[in-house]
């Protein structure tokens, strides 16, 4: 057992296939959480302002994306436009690769979904913060700017970081369902060697394995952020 399990991972080198799929999950989580949260970030503060006609347009985007599966969301991207972007590609003399295009949709998609749902936590986020301490910046001529991004902001993203914590880890299990569209992550990579291999158990562990190291470490790391913004609250 101990001498298949070797030659498995190392000798036929699924090891390394799977720590490259571990890199392109945590790749897409960044990526699609980053852009997703510059994305939700405008539209949380227009839907704190209830900006008409905005605010309204914003609100049906997150419950649409929110109330779809995520699956759903990629296939509906994917094949809505995989032939349009082959054209576009062709008509510029560009071949793209076979991994291009995946990569490209999943990004896409993971950045849409965790927007959604950054959107509710921001809002949120800003509707804490009371109203008294903005009167009180306007009655001492604090510059909106200024109020903004030196009273607002922190107090808003204090309020939001436990939020965003459960968005990042929501975001980084959707990545899985990217591999539907045949991007080389984690579960990707553990469905093709369980199948040529046949031991789908001894792979899905080690996927589980990953995971659960990568949201791990990613836990530590916004304990240790939350830690550092309730500084000056009263937290140790």
């Amino acid at each position: 057992m101990t001498s298949d399990l070797w030659t498995m991972l190392f000798q036929q080198s699924w090891a390394l296939a799977l720590l490259r799929g571990g890199m392109t999950t945590v790749l897409v989580g960044v990526l699609g959480m980053a852009f997703g949260l510059v994305v939700a970030s405008p539209m949380a503060v227009a839907r704190w302002q209830g900006v008409r006609l905005l605010s309204p347009l914003i609100d049906v985007y997150s419950i649409l994306v929110r109330s779809v599966p995520g699956l759903l969301v990629i296939y509906l991207l994917f094949f809505g436009s995989v032939q349009s972007f082959e054209r576009v590609a062709s008509a510029f003399g560009f071949q793209p690769t076979r991994d291009v295009y995946p990569f490209f949709i999943g990004l896409v998609s993971i950045a849409a979904i965790s927007c959604a749902y950054s959107i509710e936590v921001l809002r949120g986020a800003l509707e804490t913060i009371p109203k008294g301490l903005i009167e009180a910046a306007q009655a001492l001529a604090v510059p909106k700017h200024v109020a903004f991004f030196k009273i607002i902001v922190p107090l808003a993203l204090r309020a939001a970081a436990g939020g965003l914590n459960n968005v990042w880890q929501m975001t980084i299990k959707d990545t899985s369902l990217v591999s539907v569209v045949g991007l080389q992550e984690v579960m990707r990579v553990a469905a093709v060697a369980s199948g040529i291999t046949r031991s789908p158990l001894v792979f899905y562990v080690l996927a589980a394995l990953l995971y659960f190291a990568i949201t791990g470490v990613s836990q530590w790391l916004f304990a240790r952020l939350e830690r550092r913004l309730e500084r000056g609250f009263g937290a140790r």
